[in-house]
């Protein structure tokens, strides 16, 4: 069995790391007072790390100087409570291996990379893309394997060629095929811890060996996602199920295209968040937002009856 290197890295690969959304103003600029009582919100509700700049940060519209300023406003804002990584997505491999350097420069204490934004790589490629990253600096890396997305599937062969890459130390799981978890353990063994990327398999995910979980609705709802993530890991899967059976309606926003603007949308109405975008997208409106509008005060109100 495959054992990770973690002298890279002295964080616990475990727990809620959410991916954290950027604020804007109206007119489009960062929020940081905003973006930092959001990261403040999530510690003091029990998170264990916090992801700066994922795709939810909008990381791709964000200029070097802002991005900068985000996983900075992050970082001091935890004070060492938890560690924050940064979101790493670039086009070309150049790019991607300064900007890692450059995150670990500022203090980010690991990445969560992307493919190359270029185009879709074939296996060869992603296997270069990600070797290259891993030896540019000394961050750990949490590979983000989202192929719906991004047409790029880092599957358990490829991430056995990567495995003797000692600064990749874990693998955001969204194939949304829950089988992968499984498919990964049997093929490198304990090389990666294995975090849930999409918000409505975490349980599944978690009784599957999974060890932590990348997510997005944490955002809007903090103390009640690290409780789910609690009771799963206590083998309380009959209390995780009632919560969990509350929450899938929301966490379905979750999986769609427009998940940036259904979470924002989700934090401005459950205290009050900012739910600006920078465009092209654009904040919801007529029937759509009326959709997920419903959805979210229903979770809130089944939410206040079991707290009840």
């Amino acid at each position: 069995m495959i054992q990770p290197e973690m002298e890279f890295c002295s964080m616990t690969w475990t727990g809620v790391f959410p991916a954290v959304t950027t604020k804007m103003t109206k007119d489009g600029a960062i929020d940081i007072g905003a973006t930092q009582a959001s990261v403040a919100r999530l510690i003091d509700n029990g998170v264990s790390g916090v992801i700066m700049l994922p795709m939810l940060g909008e990381n791709a519209l964000l200029t070097l100087s802002e991005r900068e300023q985000v996983v900075r406003a992050g970082k001091e804002v935890a004070d060492g409570r938890v560690p924050v990584l940064s979101g790493l997505a670039e086009l070309s491999e150049d790019d991607a291996v300064a900007a890692a350097r450059n995150y670990e420069r500022i203090g980010a204490e690991g990445l969560m990379v992307f493919p190359s934004l270029a185009y879709r790589t074939d296996q060869a490629e992603t296997v270069a893309w990600y070797r290259a990253v891993g030896n540019g600096s000394g961050l750990p890396i949490m590979i983000y394997n989202n192929p719906l997305a991004y047409r790029v599937d880092c599957d358990p062969e490829t991430l056995e060629m990567l495995a003797d890459v000692p600064t990749i130390v874990s693998v955001k799981e969204e194939s949304g095929d829950i089988r992968r978890i499984t498919d990964i353990y049997n093929r490198v063994g304990d090389r990666y811890a294995v975090f849930c990327g999409v918000d409505d398999l975490i349980v599944e995910s978690l009784a599957l060996g999974a060890t932590g979980w990348v997510s997005g609705m944490t955002n809007a709802w903090p103390a009640e996602c690290v409780r789910l993530f609690n009771l799963c890991s206590q083998g309380d899967f009959e209390a995780a199920r009632q919560l969990y059976r509350i929450m899938t309606p929301a966490f379905h926003l979750d999986t769609d295209v427009k998940l940036v603007q259904y979470i924002k949308f989700a934090e401005h109405l459950v205290y009050g968040a900012p739910e600006w975008l920078r465009r092209p997208r654009l904040p919801l409106a007529g029937a759509e937002r009326e959709r997920v509008s419903a959805i979210i005060d229903e979770t809130i109100a089944k939410l206040k009856d079991v707290a009840a």
